[in-house]
């Protein structure tokens, strides 16, 4: 089964459930995913699928942020809301040891010697790691290990 077809899905069993929120929320991510097919007039794949319920989940921490500072818990617990069952679509995410495997292994595969070789183990780290850790903080252990 597709991670398009389990989203659809889960929209129907939140029909079903009247479950509004929910539904709502899975209604979002199943829209973008259409929006991103419609835009780029093919059938997305799974890891395309993946990259657009990141984007959302960033967009949405993001919101929490501007509504907090802004005094508007309602809204910063919607967002939370949405991201709690976006994440659900996510694969597990990978361990602090698993990352820094992964780092260790992109690094000894590209010969990095500097921060100017950082582009070639990211572009490796991404590839095995991608939906299952946060690349902003990836990207950050990378630059350190690199330094």
């Amino acid at each position: 089964m597709t991670l398009k077809t389990r989203i659809t899905d889960d929209m129907k069993a939140a029909m079903k459930a009247k479950d509004a929120p929910r539904l709502g929320a899975v209604r979002l991510a199943l829209a973008a995913v259409k929006q991103r097919e419609v835009d780029e007039r093919k059938e997305l794949s799974d890891a395309e699928v993946l990259a657009v319920l990141e984007k959302m989940i960033k967009q949405r921490r993001d919101s929490i942020q501007q509504y907090t500072a802004g005094n508007r818990k309602d809204l910063a617990d919607q967002e939370q809301f949405e991201i709690d069952v976006l994440s659900a679509y996510l694969p597990q995410r990978a361990t602090e040891a698993e990352v820094d495997a992964v780092i260790a292994e992109a690094i000894a595969a590209t010969g990095a010697k500097g921060v100017a070789d950082m582009g070639k183990v990211i572009g490796q780290v991404k590839a095995k790691l991608a939906g299952r850790a946060d690349m902003g903080q990836v990207s950050a252990r990378v630059k350190a290990r690199l330094a």
